[in-house]
């Protein structure tokens, strides 16, 4: 069974930058694509950002490319998305996603490729 808790949402204002933590335990996490997904009232789950699981690869949507940085610390079995110049816009409940899939060379970018869930945590930001 594998366990995901977000950490580091909030409220933040516009142009500001906050840190979100997911920490994996209950499987290798070292050897899983790990994704982040957000959810806005109202909306669909959609794709943030994705990571492979040895780290060399990062996808990130067209939205947040160049303002949020998707890593991880295999040794920590965390995964981190940094978010800088946020926009009202961002305001949503964030997840992170764990794929069971051992190594894959291919990142799923898809919600449904994705069989872990976190909680979720809120980030809302104000303008």
């Amino acid at each position: 069974q594998v366990q995901l808790v977000e950490s580091g949402g909030g409220l933040v204002q516009a142009g500001g930058s906050l840190r979100l933590s997911c920490a994996a335990s209950g499987r290798t996490f070292s050897r899983h694509a790990m994704a982040w997904f957000r959810q806005a009232p109202g909306k669909e789950r959609d794709f943030v950002a994705a990571i492979s699981w040895n780290g060399g690869r990062t996808y990130y949507a067209d939205s947040v490319k160049g303002r949020f940085t998707i890593s991880r610390d295999n040794a920590k079995n965390t995964v981190y998305l940094q978010m800088n110049s946020l926009k009202p816009e961002d305001t949503a409940v964030y997840y992170c996603a764990l794929d069971y899939r051992e190594s894959r060379v291919q990142v799923p970018l898809s919600s449904w490729e994705y069989n872990y869930w976190g909680q979720g945590t809120q980030v809302t930001v104000s303008s």
